[in-house]
């Protein structure tokens, strides 16, 4: 049975009625809807619009409907309801008659809805959040385990400069905790409550929406009934933050698709997250993290999709806005099995040491190091950074790396040049040199790890 039907003489064309339906999808908010309908009765008891057995039976059965769907909830699929509001309410109906009827009064499934997806969203937050703490705490567990490792860094995917494999993770870990400081300023956006609003208009009871979003465990109430039912801003935020993430997630992919690779190797990933070729017995593939690159699209699609359904919309509810939890619920979803992935395979990981020295030192990272060498003879860094590439081509055409060339070679491009040359291209020493704050100086690196110990440990506290 609908929950509207009186001005309708004809049935609905089957086709169109599952056309229409939106349970297959928002069965999922079945908790939140019932969680907001105990809250609604309480406050139309409080307004006196039902009494205090009426409340009391049908908080006990709205509970009684909870318990016994919440381990399998995808049995509310059986139903033919139109959706999970339609399902909840004629489960109480056909428990409390009468009584079950009233619960609805005052409301609208526009407000329901908005209400439903905002303490939905929160929930996730917290989900999301989690999983971010954790795959941080592999960051930084990997950072301490290969500290003294030094490899290239890159730009342009050339080698660029020495850096140390820590300061690669802690990259990553300033990624990650701005989607966590992102999650937590959204928080605040979807922390008000819609409900009282009714279908656009308000509702002519009087009904005190503050203590109702108190009932809820919101912050607040929304300021306008047109905007409340009709704001889906937060869902478009949480999908740009969630793209933001999985971004983040797709580079680091990349990164260790890369430095996995046969022509690179300077990391080993775990049996446990690759798998082999059917035809090709040597294949070692890194599906895992090509998988996460991969599933960044959808979840790309899925915000440029509730954009371009929001763009055109009227004021106030529209059906086009049963469109808007699909998408969300699926890469929210994919977001964190990714956060998840991404730790499994950083638990995994092992760096090849030599081979990383090894590269760092054959590609002239250090070069940027021999400029700054003859500026600090008094040459202008223009002019040193002619000598020092020419330097480098010598190099090269001898297969000689610069720490291989003799101070005869050096002064044949530079008189300035001594015998301390060797002691600035030398990688430890280059990565000292780098000591201003954010660089890959060793101390500098070590400090960044204990101050991001801290930060996943006010992470942790905000959670609670």
């Amino acid at each position: 049975m609908a929950l509207w039907g009186g001005r309708f003489l004809k049935k609905q064309n089957s086709f169109f009625k599952k056309f229409n339906n939106s349970l297959k999808i928002d069965f999922i908010l079945v908790k939140e809807d019932i969680f907001g309908s105990i809250a609604w009765s309480k406050i139309l008891l409080d307004s006196k619009i039902i009494t205090e057995d009426e409340q009391k039976k049908l908080e006990t059965s709205l509970n009684i409907i909870y318990s016994e769907i919440k381990n399998t909830p995808k049995k509310i699929l059986l139903s033919n309801s139109e959706d999970i509001h339609s399902w909840v309410e004629q489960k109480l109906i056909y428990m409390l008659g009468d009584v079950g009827k009233k619960l609805h009064t005052g409301r609208s499934r526009n407000d329901q809805i908005a209400t439903d997806l905002r303490l939905w969203c929160k929930k996730e937050i917290h989900k999301l959040k989690k999983s971010i703490i954790n795959f941080q705490k592999s960051l930084i567990t990997l950072s301490e385990k290969y500290f003294s490792i030094i490899i290239p860094g890159y730009t342009h995917l050339q080698r660029a400069q020495p850096i140390i494999f820590s300061h690669w993770c802690l990259a990553y870990f300033e990624m990650i905790q701005r989607d966590f400081d992102r999650l937590k300023d959204c928080l605040q956006r979807i922390d008000i409550s819609p409900l009282g609003s009714g279908a656009l208009a308000g509702t002519g009871w009087k009904i005190d929406r503050k203590k109702l979003a108190n009932f809820m465990n919101f912050s607040k109430e929304s300021n306008n009934s047109l905007d409340s039912v009709s704001d889906r801003d937060y869902v478009v935020e949480l999908l740009s933050i969630a793209s933001i993430g999985m971004m983040h997630l797709s580079r680091f992919s990349e990164d260790l698709i890369f430095f996995n690779s046969g022509e690179c190797n300077f990391i080993e990933l775990s049996d446990k997250v690759t798998s082999g070729s059917s035809l090709m017995p040597q294949k070692k593939n890194p599906d895992s993290l090509e998988l996460i690159r991969g599933k960044t699209g959808r979840v790309y699609g899925s915000l440029i999709n509730i954009l371009v359904l929001l763009k055109g919309l009227p004021l106030s509810y529209n059906k086009d806005m049963q469109e808007d939890k699909e998408g969300l619920f699926d890469s929210l979803e994919t977001w964190r099995m990714c956060l998840k992935m991404s730790k499994i395979v950083l638990l995994g990981l092992k760096l090849n040491k030599n081979i990383c020295k090894k590269s760092a030192e054959s590609g002239y990272s250090n070069a940027t190091d021999l400029a700054d060498y003859l500026v600090r003879k008094g040459i202008s860094f223009r002019e040193s950074h002619d000598i020092s590439g020419k330097i480098v081509l010598h190099a090269i055409n001898n297969n000689k790396s610069l720490s291989e060339l003799s101070l005869l070679d050096y002064q044949s491009f530079c008189v300035l040049i001594e015998n301390d040359i060797y002691k600035y291209i030398v990688l430890k020493n280059c990565l000292n040199q780098k000591n201003s704050k954010g660089g890959t100086a060793p101390e500098k690196v070590l400090s960044e790890i204990q101050k991001n110990k801290k930060i996943i440990f006010n992470n942790i506290n905000l959670m609670n």
